[in-house]
């Protein structure tokens, strides 16, 4: 296993989920060129102490492709800037590597595909060997969502399979965390919200319709669901909280909705046991106050989505509105990063079999 990127937020947070892994061997570590040839403990964003006692000395090397035949590796995580990211992970996936990657380039388009595991895990089965078919290659790529859309996906889902969705429009709070270490300055953020991310709401209202979608002739087809989105910058280190408010297809009581949220676990996971896989994905809280994110955003390791404040919409036909949060860095990036990489193990030889 090889982290690309690993000095930034993310990929930190990768390194991390895999240093003391069950099944996985974290083998590799790379920087950019300046971070090359230094112990990991030395050039990662946080300091030494933030990083396993098991990596710190660990060498940072470059993010090449020769780098990466000489450490034999099968599986890379990609934490890499979206810059980067495109060209390069192209090229790894062509000479064969599985490639998950949290950048965004890729994500929309149809033969890559899109996953929050317990929504649409099977999307990668459905879309990897048509990848492969249509590209000529003989490695593959997943791409992790948009931290937003996953945290707001994996919520959404119980409630399309049981009731069905229309219209979604979700407000969000999003944490500084999710831009980087050094992504909002410190003057412009304290004391201060920022009511604009670029590019943030496009990526929601395009991504949730393809996560929540369906398998359809080798393809999937994007849920009919029309979502908008309202991205907002506020002083939280992590955790992005979410204003939701939908409209299902069919009438629903409160204590219905709630049921399904709360017993969604025979989802898209079933009968798996992944390492990284929380035991209750949403955790509903009655509580009025909660979710906030200094006290939810680690809930089951950061893996699950916590929702609160479940109550009818009436501005909207069969409306109901909620609050959730969901940690930026493991469910909407990293964790989910190494569930899918989880998946795809188990099904290895399946998955492989057009090589």
């Amino acid at each position: 296993m090889a982290v690309l990127g690993a000095t930034g937020v993310v990929g930190h947070r990768f390194s991390t989920l895999l240093a003391q892994h069950p099944w996985f061997r974290l083998s590799l570590l790379t920087g950019s060129a300046q971070s090359a040839g230094k112990p990991y403990g030395e050039v990662v964003w946080c300091g030494r102490d933030c990083v396993p006692e098991s990596l710190r000395e660990l060498e940072v090397e470059d993010t090449t492709l020769e780098v990466l035949r000489k450490h034999d590796v099968d599986i890379v995580f990609s934490a890499l800037p979206a810059e980067k990211a495109l060209g390069f992970e192209l090229e790894l996936a062509r000479s064969g590597l599985v490639v998950v990657s949290n950048a965004s380039p890729l994500r929309l388009e149809k033969d890559v595909p899109l996953v929050n595991p317990e929504a649409n895990a099977d999307h990668i089965l459905h879309l990897t060997k048509v990848q492969q078919r249509n590209r000529g290659w003989q490695g593959f790529i997943v791409k992790v969502p948009n931290c937003t859309t996953a945290i707001l996906t994996l919520a959404l889902k119980p409630l399309l399979d049981e009731f069905g969705l229309k219209r979604v429009i979700v407000s969000t709070m999003q944490a500084v965390s999710g831009a980087g270490a050094k992504g909002v300055p410190s003057l412009e953020i304290i004391d201060n919200i920022i009511p604009y991310i670029e590019g943030e709401e496009e990526k929601v209202e395009k991504e949730a319709p393809k996560i929540l979608g369906a398998p359809e002739n080798g393809w999937i087809r994007p849920a009919d669901i029309v979502v908008s989105a309202s991205c907002h910058r506020v002083p939280v280190l992590e955790g992005h909280l979410e204003a939701v408010f939908v409209e299902l297809s069919k009438k629903a009581g409160i204590d219905e909705v709630v049921d399904a949220l709360k017993s969604f676990k025979t989802n898209k996971l079933k009968g798996l046991k992944l390492p990284t896989a929380p035991a209750q994905p949403i955790i509903v809280k009655d509580d009025p106050l909660r979710p906030q994110p200094r006290l939810d955003r680690e809930a089951d390791r950061g893996m699950s989505v916590v929702v609160g404040r479940v109550r009818r919409d009436p501005a909207l036909e069969n409306g109901i509105k909620l609050v959730l949060l969901g940690n930026n860095l493991v469910r909407g990036a990293a964790g989910t990063g190494v569930l899918i990489a989880e998946f795809i193990a188990t099904y290895w030889s399946d998955l492989m079999e057009a090589v």
